[in-house]
């Protein structure tokens, strides 16, 4: 079996067909999916998703692509996530992508996140983009390793890996270790360690090839795994068992989709 370990199930252009959704993900056999919180205006429907779905869990946080938001504080988000089917803070991190100018809002934003998931011991959702190195920084100094978490939608380096790996961190493989030009990235999936390895759709983006270009969604995982596989030049099912192992393991939830703390 698989689980997608990221996506947006509650964006409206995935939202209005869950239930075939749900059905693709079955067909593909896709146990879980977390669905990943952008802001806390909508966090509530995040939260309706998990709460209606026994597989189906969700996050809490503010995207740092989000410019225009009320600050959350540790105290406001750790308490959010006082719930059974909030197994996450995030997500969360740098993005000086996207994003030009100060951007200390967003670095201190980072660290509020960090300092709720150690409060409500949940792990991080970590997004970085052109920002690898304060984003291990600030993990270093705020005590991110005591919660450990994902490195989302992995695009760095093997050394970034190996760092993010050293405080705790799983590393999650989207689509786009399917893309014929991802050459680095593939390296990585073909070298890291079994047991520090994620799989995720981050739908409705990022669709993994032979669906490149169209609306992405969790019964796609499959095709993450099976491009890793083949890297690796191991069967499918050895990455369906390690990655699953492995979001029980991150996320502190028993096979029977109850939070365990």
């Amino acid at each position: 079996m698989f689980i997608d370990s990221h996506c947006h199930l509650d964006f409206p252009d995935l939202a209005k067909d869950l239930d075939e959704l749900l059905c693709k993900m079955q067909e593909n056999q896709v146990t879980h999916a977390l669905c990943v919180s952008v802001n806390l205006p909508d966090f509530p429907r995040v939260l309706a998703l998990a709460e209606a779905h026994d597989n189906l869990f969700a996050s809490v946080g503010v995207h740092p692509d989000y410019e225009d938001e009320i600050e959350p504080q540790a105290g406001e988000l750790a308490e959010l996530a006082n719930h059974p089917k909030i197994i996450a803070i995030g997500e969360t991190g740098l993005d000086y992508f996207r994003l030009q100018g100060d951007l200390e809002w967003q670095r201190e934003r980072f660290r509020q996140h960090i300092r709720a998931a150690r409060k409500a011991n949940k792990p991080l959702i970590i997004h970085t983009r052109s920002a690898a190195a304060d984003t291990l920084r600030i993990m270093q100094e705020e005590g991110a390793n005591q919660v450990g978490g994902v490195m989302h939608c992995f695009t760095e380096s093997w050394e970034v890996a190996q760092q993010a790996i050293a405080m705790n961190f799983y590393i999650s493989f989207s689509g786009i270790v399917t893309f014929k030009n991802a050459v680095a990235l593939k390296e990585v999936a073909k070298n890291i360690q079994l047991d520090r390895m994620l799989i995720e759709t981050d739908s409705p983006y990022l669709a993994p090839v032979p669906f490149r270009g169209k609306l992405n969604q969790p019964a796609f995982v499959r095709h993450v795994a099976e491009e890793i596989a083949q890297l690796r030049a191991i069967k499918i099912e050895e990455i369906a068992t390690a990655t699953t192992d492995n979001f029980f393991n991150c996320f502190k939830v028993n096979r029977n989709g109850i939070h365990s703390c």
